[in-house]
């Protein structure tokens, strides 16, 4: 019996045919959360729609989705019409979505949106925690998956940059069960080795795909590294918790070798600029002293050696002659000063000063006499005190007080037995 084959086309085909005619896959309404998507440069919509426990891809040609009001995101549960049918390139079955209205967020959206404010609130975002990237780095630290294009991505980018550069790789988990505590573990380990920068990310995929960089407790250990973070998760149009927390964002993981080494070849052409401008510094230095040295041996100076001795001769001899006119001034008034002396009528007489110092003597002498507070005791006076305090009231003693009577020759110790 001869077994007749098909070609995978007409097959293809076949399935299509029956999901055109099939009148309830014509006109069928889904609600679901939109992922994977893409606005295409010519108007068209591409897209995943999916539920708790399946998805299906879908189309939304120019001419529909140029009807759309509001902007289609990553996250957004929408609620669409259109009809099944199957893209005979792949085989597989999608819907061509012909209108859309928005139902919501998903849920995945809310809880990214709901995360980002409470670190904010904290402080995570705020700039004044960034660390500076460093321009020229000695090891650098990668932490992604082993596999796959973004860890090729970054070593060929940084070889090809600054292959001077030590890397270290960080295996992780970047998806799926596992992966939050696979980078937090990564991220704690690398901070044993003395790095100059991490890069932390993976390549592009779904809000799902990417959604271990969301996990509060990755955020949290980014923040905490006390080694510079360039977050380097999907691509440009990719954002997640990561990149806010991260001390550098980049838009791809090619993007974050670029910014985390500088250029080889640049730092080449800058050195030759240097050592350019430094040459033509060292040759104009060159020249004004060569000029400096001409001007110095054209000198009149040089040229007449004899003249610069002349004119110290001069100068000599005129600090001479005033070095002898002051010498001799000093002489001229020092004789007239001891010819006042000698002439003076304290020399002349010297008796006579000392009169009158002696008169002087004994009018301050006797001044002093009759300022002397004992004098008056002399008169037949006396002084009480009780202990040594001069007693000027009676009322001031009472009776037995020992006391002290001050005459002018002596001292008595009397008690009192009665006062007036």
């Amino acid at each position: 019996m001869d077994i007749k084959y098909v070609s995978i086309s007409d097959l293809t085909r076949y399935i299509k045919a029956k999901f055109d005619m099939d009148r309830h896959l014509q006109n069928v309404h889904i609600k679901g959360e939109i992922s994977n998507f893409k606005h295409h440069t010519r108007g068209h919509f591409y897209f995943t729609l999916k539920d708790e426990n399946s998805r299906i891809s879908a189309v939304m040609f120019a001419s529909s989705a140029k009807q759309i009001n509001f902007e289609v995101q990553d996250g957004m549960t929408v609620l669409v019409t259109g009809r099944i049918s199957v893209y005979e390139a792949t085989g597989g079955y999608q819907i061509y979505v012909e209108e859309m209205q928005q139902d919501g967020l998903g849920n995945l959206y809310l809880e990214f949106e709901k995360l980002k404010k409470k670190l904010a609130g904290e402080g995570l975002f705020d700039p004044k925690y960034k660390k500076q990237i460093p321009k020229f780095p000695k090891k650098i630290g990668i932490i992604t998956a082993s596999t796959g294009a973004a860890i090729r991505d970054i070593l060929s980018t940084i070889k090809r940059r600054y292959p001077i550069v030590e890397t270290y790789l960080f295996p992780a988990l970047v998806q799926g069960n596992g992966a939050k505590e696979s980078i937090v573990n990564q991220l704690k380990k690398a901070q044993e080795y003395d790095l100059d920068v991490i890069i932390c990310g993976r390549g592009g995929g779904s809000i799902e795909d990417l959604w271990a960089f969301n996990e509060e407790i990755v955020a949290r250990a980014i923040f905490e590294s006390k080694i510079p973070i360039i977050s380097a998760v999907g691509h440009e149009v990719d954002f997640t918790i990561a990149d806010f927390v991260a001390d550098l964002r980049a838009p791809t993981p090619t993007g974050a070798a670029e910014m985390a080494v500088p250029n080889y070849t640049d730092i080449i052409n800058l050195i030759n600029q240097f050592k350019i401008r430094l040459n033509e510094g060292i040759n104009n230095t060159i020249k004004i002293k060569q000029k400096h040295l001409d001007n110095i041996k054209e000198s009149y100076v040089l040229k007449n050696p004899l003249s610069l001795y002349e004119i110290k001769e001069q100068k000599l001899d005129s600090l001479i002659d005033i070095l002898n006119k002051f010498i001799k001034n000093k002489i001229i008034n020092s004789e007239i000063r001891y010819k006042n002396i000698i002439s003076s009528n304290i020399l002349l007489n010297p008796n006579n000063l000392f009169i009158k110092k002696d008169h002087q003597f004994q009018l301050l002498l006797n001044k002093i006499e009759l300022l002397n507070p004992l004098k008056i005791l002399d008169k037949g006076y006396s002084v009480v005190k009780l202990k040594d305090k001069v007693i000027k009231d009676a009322s001031k003693l009472k009776k037995n007080d020992e006391i002290n009577i001050t005459l002018s020759k002596g001292i008595i110790k009397a008690n009192v037995i009665g006062k007036e």
